[in-house]
């Protein structure tokens, strides 16, 4: 688990996804571009909560290590968005000539 700090808050997050977010915070910032991500997370009250991020080049996220033994909040569905999306932005598109044959 990762401790996520966001605009004086910090939550609980799993590790994946806590990573993913930083790092697609961390890919939106050097395009320009902006997303919202929500994750499910525990609060500090130890309550399960919905966090829903927003993240552009002025977004200011820290993550730090946890030591707890809680089990992890599933974030399936936000770490495969992020991972789309991440590569979307980082992939370059393969453009195919209009004389190429394409397959069929």
């Amino acid at each position: 688990m990762k401790h996520v700090t966001y605009s004086e808050k910090s939550l609980l997050i799993g590790d994946q996804a806590a990573e993913l977010l930083m790092g697609y915070a961390t890919v939106l910032g050097r395009t320009g571009g902006a997303d919202s991500v929500t994750v499910h997370a525990i609060g500090v009250d130890g309550n399960e909560v919905d966090a829903t991020f927003l993240l552009n080049a002025s977004t200011i996220l820290m993550i730090e290590s946890a030591n707890t033994t809680v089990d992890e909040p599933d974030n399936e569905y936000a770490v495969e968005y992020m991972r789309q999306r991440m590569n979307s932005l980082t992939q370059p598109f393969e453009l195919r000539s209009e004389d190429e044959p394409s397959e069929v």
